[in-house]
C-alpha cells in the first residue's frame, strides 16, 4: 500500500487555500479545461483526456486541490491506477509538487489491493481467513498444465498456457456466463468450460485465489453484506480512477458499488486508447457513464502538449475512424516542426527490408513501432543475422513454443527422422489423411519390428485403399521435404500437405505461420529451424 490511514495527521486550518490562492501558486502552467478538471471534487466525473493531454499533472493538482482548498480529509480519499508501479509514480509525482507529509496521507493503491483490503475485512467481520492468494506462476501453470491434459488428452505448449490463463482471466473479469465461457472455448479450439470450471474447484479445494477471483469475492462481498459496503462507502467518500479505459467490467462494478448512488467519482480515461480489450478491459463504462450514475458531468481535456502538429492531426484523422466513441477531436499545441512521410509497400516482407534498410541508413538510431510481440520476429532475425545492435523493450518469446511452430518443427524434425514415434504420434493427425489412432500406432510396432520408416509401415497394416492413398502421397512428400530448403518445406506443409486445411478446419490463425515463411527465406537447411 502506498501511503498512510493515520486519521491525526490532518492538513492544519492554516494550510487551507482560496480557490485564487491555490491556482495561483499550483496552476499558473494549466488551461481553462486542466483547471475547470481540477475544481471537479463532487459528484460524478468523467475527464476524457487524450495522449499527452496533462492527464497525470491535473490528477496531482486535483488531489492537492482536495486537501488544501476543499479541506477533505485525506483518508477518504481513494486513487486507483492500473498497475503498482503506476500508484509509486503517481505518489512521488504528488509529493514532488506537496512535499513528502501531505503524500504520505494519501493512498495510492491498485483495484486488486483494494480488492484485497475487502476480503481481509470480510474474514475478520466473520472470524474466517481468507484463502491465499496464489502469486507463484510456476504453481497455476502446474495447476493449468494438469487440468489441460486431462481434458484436451495432450500435453500443452508454454503458449497454450498463457493463452489459457489469458482466457479464464477474461472469463472472470467480463464476468461471462457458461454458455458465453462455451462459445469463447468453441472459438479458440478449446473445452474451455471444462478447464475453467476445474481450475477453479482445484484453487477452491488449495484454499487459493488468483488475481481475478480477488475482485470477484470482494464484489460479492459488498454486494451482500450492506454493513460491509457502508464501511468502505464511509472510508473512502472521494474515490479517484485512472487508466479508466483499461479497467475491467467487474472492476467498474465493485468501483459503482464503493461510489454508491450519491458519491464523488472522478473517472479519467480516453476510449480511443483502449488496447487491452483481449484481458478485458471495459471502455464500455466510459460511453455509459452519464447513463450509468445520475447527474454525471463530462470534461475533454484535447490538447496535446506531446507531439508535433502533423503526429496530432494524422492521428487524429485515424481516430476519427473508431467506431462507439466519445465525439472529440486532438488538437496540437506544438508546431509543424517536421513532415510525416508516407512510404506505400506491397507486402509484409517488403516492409521488413525497409526497416532493415532504414537501420542501416541511420546514424542516430531507429525507433519501430509494432503491433504485437511476434509482428517484430523477421526484423530482429535479419538484424541478427547482419550483427546489427538493436534493443527491444519487454522481450516474450513465448511464440516459438506456441502450438503451430511446435507442429512446424516437429514435421521438419520427422522429415529428417521418418523412424521416430514420438514425432509421429504428434503430427499424424494433422494432415487429413484420415488415419486412424489405432493404425498409426500398428505402423509404430511394425516400423520398429522391420527397421524401416513409419510411413513405409502403412503398407503392412489394412488400411482402406483411400487413407493408404493418403499415407503414400504423405510419405512422399517427407522425402522431398527432407531434401528442401525450410522456406520451400514451409510452403508444402501448408499448401499440399493438408496441414494448412488442419489449422482453418481448428480456427487456428495462420499468422504464426506467416512469420515462419518470413523466418525461413534466408535458411538454407533445416537444422537451428525454427
Amino acid at each position: 500500500m502506498i501511503g498512510s490511514m493515520v486519521s491525526e495527521e490532518m492538513v492544519s486550518e492554516k494550510e487551507i487555500m482560496t480557490d485564487k490562492e491555490f491556482i495561483d501558486k499550483y496552476g499558473q502552467k494549466l488551461n481553462n479545461e486542466q483547471i475547470a478538471a481540477v475544481r471537479a471534487v463532487e459528484g460524478f466525473v468523467l475527464l476524457l483526456a487524450v495522449p499527452g493531454s496533462g492527464k497525470t499533472t491535473v490528477l496531482i493538482n486535483r488531489l492537492g486541490y482536495m486537501l488544501y482548498v476543499k479541506g477533505i480529509r485525506p483518508e477518504n480519499i481513494l486513487t486507483l491506477t492500473y498497475t503498482v508501479a503506476a500508484t509509486k509514480d503517481m505518489a512521488r509525482r504528488f509529493e514532488s509538487v506537496f512535499g513528502r507529509a501531505s503524500s504520505n496521507l494519501l493512498e495510492f493503491r491498485t483495484i486488486n489491493g483494494i480488492c484485497y483490503e475487502i476480503i481481509r475485512e470480510y474474514g475478520r467481520r466473520i472470524g474466517k481467513k481468507p484463502f491465499d492468494l496464489i502469486t507463484d506462476d510456476k504453481l497455476s501453470g502446474k495447476i493449468l498444465t494438469d487440468i489441460y491434459i486431462d481434458v484436451m488428452d495432450e500435453y500443452p505448449t508454454e503458449s497454450d498456457i498463457k493463452n489459457v490463463r489469458t482466457l479464464i482471466t477474461y472469463c472472470k473479469n467480463m464476468l461471462l456466463t457458461e454458455e458465453e465461457i462455451k462459445k469463447r472455448g468453441e472459438d479458440e479450439g478449446l473445452d474451455l468450460f471444462k478447464i475453467y470450471d476445474r481450475y477453479n474447484a482445484e484453487l477452491k479445494a488449495r484454499s487459493l485465489m488468483d488475481y481475478d477471483d480477488q475482485m470477484i469475492y470482494a464484489y460479492r462481498m459488498l454486494k451482500s453484506s450492506s454493513e460491509m459496503l457502508s464501511f468502505f462507502k464511509n472510508r473512502y467518500k472521494y474515490i479517484c480512477v485512472d487508466e479508466a479505459q483499461d479497467t475491467s467490467k467487474s472492476q467498474h462494478m465493485i468501483i459503482s458499488l464503493l461510489a454508491g448512488e450519491n458519491g464523488n467519482l472522478f473517472m479519467v480515461g480516453d476510449e480511443d486508447q483502449s488496447i487491452y480489450g483481449f484481458r478485458a478491459a471495459y471502455p464500455d463504462a466510459l460511453l455509459n457513464f452519464e447513463k450509468d450514475h445520475r447527474g454525471a458531468r463530462v470534461l475533454v481535456m484535447n490538447k496535446n502538449y506531446r507531439s508535433n502538429a502533423k503526429i496530432v492531426e494524422t492521428a487524429d484523422l485515424f481516430i476519427q475512424k473508431n467506431f462507439n466513441r466519445h465525439n472529440k477531436h486532438m488538437c496540437a499545441e506544438r508546431e509543424a516542426s517536421s513532415e510525416i512521410n508516407y512510404v506505400t509497400l506491397r507486402s509484409r516482407d517488403s516492409q521488413y527490408k525497409y526497416l532493415f534498410e532504414m537501420a542501416g541508413a541511420s546514424d542516430s538510431g531507429l525507433a519501430i513501432l509494432y503491433r504485437d510481440n511476434e509482428s517484430i520476429i523477421p526484423l530482429i532475425d535479419l538484424l541478427e543475422r547482419e550483427d546489427f545492435s538493436y534493443r527491444i523493450k519487454s522481450t516474450d518469446m513465448s511464440f516459438f513454443s506456441n502450438r503451430v511452430v511446435v507442429d512446424i518443427a516437429n514435421i521438419l524434425k520427422f522429415a529428417l527422422n521418418p523412424s521416430d514415434p514420438a514425432l509421429f504420434m504428434n503430427i499424424y493427425f494433422k494432415f487429413q489423411t484420415y488415419l486412424r489412432k489405432p493404425d498409426a500406432e500398428k505402423m509404430i510396432y511394425i516400423a520398429d519390428r522391420k527397421h524401416i520408416g513409419i510411413l513405409d509401415a502403412a503398407e503392412s497394416i489394412d488400411l482402406n485403399g483411400r487413407v493408404l492413398g493418403n499415407v503414400r502421397s504423405l510419405r512422399t512428400h517427407f522425402r522431398n521435404m527432407a531434401m528442401e530448403p525450410p522456406g520451400k518445406a514451409l510452403n508444402r506443409i501448408d499448401k499440399y500437405m493438408g496441414y494448412g486445411d488442419y489449422l482453418k478446419d481448428n480456427n487456428i490463425a495462420t499468422n504464426k505461420l506467416f512469420i515462419l515463411k518470413m523466418l525461413a527465406k534466408k535458411r538454407k537447411d533445416h537444422s537451428r529451424f525454427p
